[in-house]
């Protein structure tokens, strides 16, 4: 805990001890009162700089952006070559960007929707943007290119958090066994459980690269792309 005495606390600190002790408490169990317990601070301290917890979450996200433009700083750029250098570069990031949100509880929820709170995204959103339009992309299909992988990678792992850490074994409740015993009637409906629910490593994978091959056969290169059926 930091002591009463310390130097004034900044946002970096507060969003600091609020990733962590939202590991221990999830989204629903975070707040303010609760980061200034953790702080050794009275609660008001806090309203200095948040005036709610929506403002907190979006400092917390801002400095998850910023943990993670360091990781992507260190990926390969891609390249527009026809060995689809920059396929796997647009992976790493997406793989990189899941891993991130992965290590938070709720990650993808606090990061959802948010409103940066600085240009932490700038520098890496330009650098993403450039290895995209690097591999014949317009500037606008480069922009709905990456906008539609990462809401996937976001969108998937909101699901795959909310879902617990094993539901085949019906963890926190969430019984794939129950639940196709519910869908008996429509028995398609019922085995989808184990493809959607199961391996979420293997089924990020597999989503990410149906994203992507239609991101390359609709997007790249096409400047009419507005007008695809």
């Amino acid at each position: 805990m930091v002591p009463r005495n310390s130097p004034r606390l900044d946002k970096k600190q507060v969003a600091d001890t609020a990733l962590r002790l939202l590991n221990e408490v999830g989204l629903e169990g975070l707040s303010l009162r609760a980061i200034a317990k953790e702080l050794d601070v009275q609660a008001p301290a806090l309203y200095w700089h948040f005036k709610n917890k929506q403002d907190l979450l979006d400092e917390m996200a801002t400095e998850m952006v910023r943990r993670m433009a360091a990781d992507w700083a260190r990926l390969p750029p891609g390249s527009p070559g026809p060995d689809g250098d920059w396929l796997e570069g647009f992976r790493a990031r997406m793989r990189g960007l899941r891993e991130h949100l992965l290590r938070y509880r709720d990650g993808a929820k606090v990061y959802s929707g948010t409103h940066f709170t600085d240009m932490s995204y700038a520098e890496p959103m330009e650098a993403n943007l450039r290895m995209l339009t690097a591999a014949g992309f317009t500037p606008a299909g480069a922009a709905r290119a990456w906008f539609t992988a990462y809401s996937y990678t976001i969108g998937y792992v909101i699901e795959e958090q909310a879902m617990g850490p094993d539901p085949a074994s019906g963890a926190e409740g969430y019984d794939l066994d129950a639940r196709a015993a519910r869908l008996a009637e429509y028995p398609l409906a019922a085995a989808a459980g184990r493809e959607m629910f199961v391996d979420h490593e293997r089924g990020f994978e597999v989503g990410l690269e149906a994203v992507l091959v239609g991101i390359r056969e609709t997007l790249r290169g096409r400047r009419d792309f507005r007008n695809t059926p």
